[in-house]
């Protein structure tokens, strides 16, 4: 008899989701994957701001809504009127995480900033998210934060504008930093019984992802520029043109001199190796102009679908450069089952990168239709706090 599974790890906790656009969003559709019950509240009538962020559209909702709102219950509150307002506080106070990102002091008016929230609840673990950190009126948009935070300057080729990166990165990384420091502040509560405020910032959270740039701006106080797809500190790590008319590209990441050796072996000029311009990876870095000419005329018999697999067993890795098709077909061809379905009519999810053995990630459900959910949670908050606020699944059923 096969074992009973073992319940998600975040399996009765309730998160209360009060944010809007893609990085609170998403931070609490990853707690949702992970098993916590996740309320989403959104404004009558509109709704979070994504809905609207189309085309394309799918039954009415922009599918930019349905990437970060997975497997959570919809309501919709006035937070304007007292009635509902008092709903938004008791939802509060029975949560144990609640994700806003409202302009800083805006939810004070409410009872519902961070002081009143924990006053109520305070084993409550109260995350806020914000553009520029709490003291800052300037308004979190990705785009401006790639401009203003540097990513933009070090993104693009060298003889051309900056350049945003094609999603959007920082609140996708603010999104992972802020479930980072939800779940240490939810092990705390369970330790000490003690709730706290948890404050993330997509200018900080860019700042920190900067790594090795910003390490090195750092170090030398000179600000790195664009390189397109080349690595500042690395040669060969960038894209090649291949084939007969160069026409195609492949990237190629040698992180040390025997992958470089294994690279110049498979192209048939091991010679290039022991070239003193090139024998070491200071010296390939130096002399990369050199090194791309060599590479890209070995490189030029094939194309690079013929060359990725002639290269991965020589042992260099390498790959072509993939549309999104490309992509996801690959997943599939590695058998990382990267699409879960959540209904007819409704847009896929991309399945959850996590993978946990003993206490699997939970299925995804398909993110709600404005106010899908008011009765359930309407009559829920209505009832003595100890009564189950029924599952997506229960509610349907």
């Amino acid at each position: 008899m096969p074992p009973t599974p073992s319940p998600a790890p975040l399996d009765g906790v309730l998160v209360a989701d009060f944010s809007r656009v893609l990085a609170g969003p998403l931070a609490a559709a990853t707690l949702a994957d992970l098993g916590a019950t996740v309320v989403k509240v959104e404004r009558p009538g509109a709704g979070d701001d994504t809905r609207a962020w189309g085309p394309p559209f799918v039954d009415g909702t922009a599918a930019y809504f349905d990437a970060a709102n997975r497997s959570k219950q919809g309501v919709t509150l006035d937070l304007g009127t007292p009635d509902d307002a008092a709903l938004a506080r008791e939802l509060a106070a029975r949560a144990d995480i609640l994700i806003e990102n409202f302009k800083p002091g805006s939810l004070a008016r409410y009872g519902l900033d961070q002081a009143a929230a924990l006053a109520a609840n305070p084993g409550l673990v109260y995350c806020s998210i914000t553009g520029f950190g709490t003291g800052s009126p300037l308004p979190g948009y990705d785009f401006v934060v790639q401009a203003m935070g540097g990513l933009m300057s070090i993104t693009g080729e060298p003889d051309g504008e900056p350049h945003k990166v094609g999603v959007a990165l920082v609140d996708v990384l603010t999104a992972k930093d802020a479930v980072a420091a939800i779940l240490a502040a939810l092990r705390h509560r369970d330790r000490a019984g003690q709730g706290q405020h948890v404050e993330v910032n997509l200018f900080s959270s860019l700042l920190g992802s900067l790594a090795n740039q910003a390490s090195g701006y750092l170090a030398t106080g000179r600000a790195p520029g664009r390189m397109g797809n080349q690595h500042p500190s690395i040669a060969p790590y960038e894209t090649l043109h291949c084939g007969p008319e160069g026409t195609e590209l492949l990237a190629v990441a040698c992180g040390n001199d025997g992958q470089f050796r294994a690279l110049t072996k498979a192209l048939g000029v091991p010679a290039l190796a022991d070239d003193p311009r090139f024998a070491t990876n200071a010296a390939r870095v130096g002399n990369r102009p050199a090194l791309v000419a060599a590479l890209e005329t070995a490189l030029d018999s094939r194309g690079a679908g013929e060359w990725q697999p002639l290269l991965t067993e020589a042992g260099v890795p390498c790959g072509p450069v993939n549309d999104l098709a490309g992509a996801f077909a690959l997943a599939a061809e590695l058998g990382l089952d990267p699409v879960a379905d959540v209904g007819e009519a409704r847009v896929p999810q991309v399945r959850s990168p996590l993978t946990l053995t003993a206490t699997p990630v939970r299925p995804p459900v398909a993110p709600p239709r404005l106010g899908e959910h008011n009765d359930a949670v309407r009559a829920w908050l209505s009832q003595p706090r100890s009564t189950h606020l029924p599952s997506t699944d229960e509610d349907s059923a």
